[in-house]
């Protein structure tokens, strides 16, 4: 399963306490991203997983000059938030030493 770190600004804070963000698939669970977490980075124990769906935005279209504007969805995402209990996995690494350069 393809698990990918979420960089933003709330998951760097987050990873301060041991809490990880990820993007998973929809159709990921609790046990499929423990063991994908753990099979990505081997010196890891994960503790909890909570799963979030987060709805995916309506924006405005407008499909040419004579075409009514309408409106179209974007794809809704699912969040892995990993609680780490021993270990720590370093995603802000390349983010820190691309700062201090």
């Amino acid at each position: 399963m393809l698990i990918t770190p979420r960089i933003s600004e709330k998951s760097y804070k987050l990873s301060a306490s041991n809490v990880y963000v990820f993007d998973v698939p929809m159709d990921a669970n609790k046990a499929q991203v423990t063991v994908a977490v753990e099979a990505e980075y081997p010196d890891v124990k994960v503790g909890d997983v909570r799963l979030l769906v987060a709805k995916g935005k309506v924006k405005a279209v407008n499909r040419g000059k004579r075409a009514r504007p309408t409106t179209a969805s974007r794809k809704d995402t699912k969040k892995a938030y990993v609680t780490v209990k021993e270990g720590s996995i370093e995603i802000f690494k390349e983010a820190a030493e691309s700062e201090e350069a």
